[in-house]
């Protein structure tokens, strides 16, 4: 463990749990503008929070300690992966954890630890949404290892630093079919595991149509805070996981302050760029049924399926 990446853990941690709640605002002014609506800012997100910060916590009678830790799950959790994944740096604090598998577990951890509140409060629409969640997952969590692993076939690890370098050390693969198909695949996995249009409304409370909404109805204060933080991060993470993955330039590979502060605005860029282009396309789009939706990630997977033996098909090729 060097300094260097201590360093960059720490600049990532700052820049994304600091920068999600902006992104978020950057997306909702986006939209709003392309709504004819003027927007209540970017930093309307983080008035937010500090806003339900200041409120009082409230639990609903007969829930458990899983109500209670579900929210200190799901942000912890994304905040290990925001230290070890490779956003600002190709260095990891902690290599094992950089794993493929590693933080895959980790985003899943946290999400089921949501749906188990949301089971814990007894009610009609939490049960509901737990449900549709896991539902989700099941077909989510398989095509995002899927599709990462195509990536680490031609690079002989699953350690994600170590695709992101090799990516760097070699841009023809940026546009090789593995690449293409598994950025498609990506693509649909950030949209529904984040709750995107057109899987789900983040800006929608109706009951036929909530999964997440669904879950978190019965928080408030700096619990609904500590939510509302960890979904933002969460999208935050996805999209510069997609981001270093297939256009990692900009990265940080070298212990100088230069090359971190130049990774932290190219991270920066880049998400910033992706984001609005989902909240533009989000306009345009309308939500699929939810009997509807499992056929949209079948084929997600079936993309990933077909990166991974491309990967393999190429790798033999070559040997």
């Amino acid at each position: 463990m060097s300094g260097f990446s201590i360093a960059g853990a720490a600049v990532q941690l700052v820049v994304v749990a600091g920068g999600a709640p902006l992104l978020t605002g950057v997306m909702r002014q986006a939209r709003a503008r392309l709504e004819g609506r003027a927007g209540a800012g970017i930093a309307q997100p983080w008035r937010d929070l500090l806003k339900l910060l200041r409120k009082e916590r409230v639990a609903p009678r007969g829930t458990s300690e899983v109500f209670r830790f579900a929210p200190l799950v799901l942000v912890s959790t994304t905040l290990v992966v925001a230290v070890v994944a490779p956003f600002v740096s190709t260095t990891s604090v902690a290599g094992p954890v950089a794993d493929l598998f590693a933080v895959v577990a980790l985003l899943a951890l946290g999400t089921v630890a949501l749906a188990l509140a949301g089971l814990d409060t007894g009610t009609a629409f939490g049960g509901m949404g737990a449900s549709r969640e896991m539902t989700i997952v099941a077909l989510v969590e398989p095509t995002l290892l899927v599709a990462i692993f195509a990536l680490s076939v031609r690079v002989g690890s699953t350690n994600l630093g170590a695709i992101v370098s090799s990516t760097v050390d070699d841009p023809a693969r940026v546009i090789s079919p593995v690449s293409l198909l598994a950025a498609v695949a990506l693509i649909v996995v950030i949209i529904a595991e984040t709750g995107r249009l057109p899987v789900d409304n983040p800006s929608t409370h109706l009951e036929l149509t909530m999964v997440h909404e669904a879950m978190i109805l019965e928080y408030a204060g700096p619990d609904l805070a500590l939510i509302e933080l960890a979904s933002a991060m969460r999208l935050s993470v996805f999209l510069g996981l997609l981001a270093n993955l297939f256009v990692p330039w900009g990265i940080a590979a070298t212990a100088t302050p230069l090359a971190v502060l130049v990774g932290v605005i190219a991270l920066v860029v880049k998400v910033g760029v992706l984001g609005v282009l989902l909240a533009v396309a989000e306009v345009f789009l309308a939500k699929l049924r939810l009997f509807r939706v499992p056929e949209l990630l079948a084929g997600s997977f079936l993309l990933a399926l077909l990166a991974v033996a491309a990967s393999f098909f190429l790798a033999q090729g070559v040997s």
